[in-house]
């Protein structure tokens, strides 16, 4: 499905503007609410748009230390940790890798031991070989969709072979 100009506008309002109506976006963009509301559902049913809510900072929730862990999965179990993973509350996503591991979870944890905690469950899942864990000092990059939403739509970076 091709996102086209009118989309990346559409998406790039409901980034920097979540709260915003649709009606509101219409009048800004210049065009029918229809329209507008429309491209939502279109976005959303060809999963360009897989969600809505706030962003919320596991700091503030009392889990100011992230970390991210590579797991060595012994063959033929991924689904089955996979699955484990998502029953470990302080697992804020995980994903199939290559390289080192063969899942990569972000993981938010209250402190250090909090962290060895969190780690030695993961340990002790069945089909777990091994965890290699880095911690994150400090954020340098927040989580961001609009450049790409920009490249994809013919906007400011897509001009500029972003």
């Amino acid at each position: 499905m091709a996102v086209d100009a009118l989309d990346a506008k559409i998406l790039g309002l409901l980034l920097e503007q979540p709260r915003t109506s649709v009606r509101e976006y219409a009048r800004v963009l210049g065009v029918a609410r229809g329209t507008v509301q429309a491209r939502l559902d279109r976005l959303e049913r060809d999963g360009v748009i897989t969600a809505y809510g706030p962003r919320l900072s596991p700091a503030a929730l009392g889990h100011p230390v992230l970390a991210f862990v590579h797991i060595e999965v012994t063959q033929g179990h991924l689904e089955e940790v996979a699955g484990a993973l998502a029953e470990v509350p302080q697992i804020l996503e995980a994903f199939s890798t290559t390289g080192g591991g063969d899942l990569l979870a972000r993981v938010a944890a209250r402190d250090a031991a909090h962290l060895e905690d969190v780690i030695q469950r993961l340990v002790s899942l069945p089909g777990v070989v091994r965890t290699r864990t880095e911690v994150a000092l400090r954020e340098r990059v927040p989580h961001r969709m609009l450049p790409l939403v920009e490249t994809v739509g013919g906007g400011p970076a897509g001009a500029a072979g972003g």
